[in-house]
């Protein structure tokens, strides 16, 4: 017995890319914490690669800069609603 697939194998995938190479962006300013959240969960843990949708390179960029940032204490380590 043959199953039936989960998706339409003639149908291609939707390439993925990565939104910093797309805005051709090369610094990444652990500063700017608007952006940064974008890249944290509510709980405040740094999202993976298959979530943000980064290369690996820029999702380096991105946890170095938000690990700079809860040291500084611009980000907050865990979620306030947490403590």
């Amino acid at each position: 017995m043959t199953y039936p697939s989960r998706r339409n194998d003639r149908e291609p995938r939707a390439k993925k890319f990565c939104r910093m190479c797309a805005d051709k962006t090369d610094k990444v300013d652990y500063k700017d914490t608007q952006i940064l959240d974008k890249f944290t969960n509510d709980r405040g843990k740094i999202l993976p690669r298959k979530a943000t949708g980064l290369c690996a390179k820029h999702q380096k960029m991105i946890a170095r800069a938000i690990k700079n940032a809860r040291t500084m204490a611009l980000l907050p380590f865990i979620d306030a609603s947490m403590r």
